[in-house]
């Protein structure tokens, strides 16, 4: 039985095989609009994603404690001395490349950052702009 079709496969013209090929195929036009309309299906469900998680915020991880990087020194290529602020108090961490440890610990020094904030870059420069501006108002 199975010879039999064998053989009947073997000696059918090839045209009869053609012709259930070309029914099978699909056209390109019909591919590329395909794969268009799955790029827009993906795109959207990523933008509806996006719009979902904008709504509901960051998840909030129950970390309630006030944490704040006051200020840091370089001191190599990957080691770093920083003051972090947590509550009323100032921690000075030494930060390495693999590891973190505790220097000392402070109160928090108001006075400190008051003048550091006064000291800054940009307030000696817009202190200078407006003395420069005073100037050239009283020449004219």
């Amino acid at each position: 039985m199975m010879r039999q079709r064998y053989l009947l496969l073997c000696t059918a013209p090839a045209s009869a095989f053609a012709a259930t090929t070309e029914a099978a195929a699909i056209s390109p036009t019909t591919g590329l609009l395909q794969i268009f309309l799955g790029l827009i299906a993906v795109l959207t469900l990523m933008g509806v994603a996006a719009w979902f998680f904008k709504k509901i915020g960051p998840i909030n991880t129950g970390n309630k404690i006030p944490v704040k990087i006051v200020g840091g020194v370089s001191v190599g290529n990957r080691e770093r001395i920083m003051v972090v602020e947590v509550a009323d108090q100032w921690i000075v961490v030494g930060v390495t490349a693999n590891q973190i440890n505790t220097l000392s610990t402070m109160p928090k020094q108001e006075k400190l950052v008051e003048e550091t904030i006064s000291s800054a870059p940009e307030n000696q420069f817009s202190t200078w702009l407006k003395r420069t501006m005073a100037k050239r108002s009283e020449s004219q």
